[in-house]
């Protein structure tokens, strides 16, 4: 990991894959532990931050409501790109979205890795 402790998180997984929980369980932790941390949502991850989608999600009875841990992690200060296309294709404006979440491309993704974050995908 770099001097910066930067942390990029793609997270391509939606309602139907508890691997979304898993995604932003770390976001959770990283941003708590005081890394700079980016959620960059793609394809189905997008939903996740559509206006009410997450109220009530909650795949794993042992990780808090998804809508939870998506209010934490913003809270805290994490960051939530979310993709223009897959945005688009879903019929998603940025007015559709959570406060918070910010419609912007794989440029602003990219940028985070080139000032040294690390990256992790689901």
């Amino acid at each position: 990991m770099s001097d910066s402790k930067k942390l990029v998180i793609v997270n391509s997984r939606g309602f139907d894959d508890e691997r979304s929980s898993v995604a932003w369980r770390i976001a959770n932790t990283a941003v708590a532990s005081g890394m700079d941390v980016t959620v960059f949502l793609v394809a189905a991850g997008a939903d996740w931050v559509r206006k009410g989608a997450a109220q009530v999600a909650q795949l794993n009875p042992l990780d808090p409501p998804m809508n939870t841990m998506i209010g934490s992690f913003l809270e805290s200060g994490g960051r939530i790109l979310v993709c223009p296309p897959c945005a688009k294709v879903r019929g998603y404006t940025q007015e559709s979205l959570i406060d918070g979440a910010i419609l912007a491309g794989a440029p602003s993704m990219l940028e985070e890795i080139a000032a040294g974050a690390a990256s992790l995908s689901f």
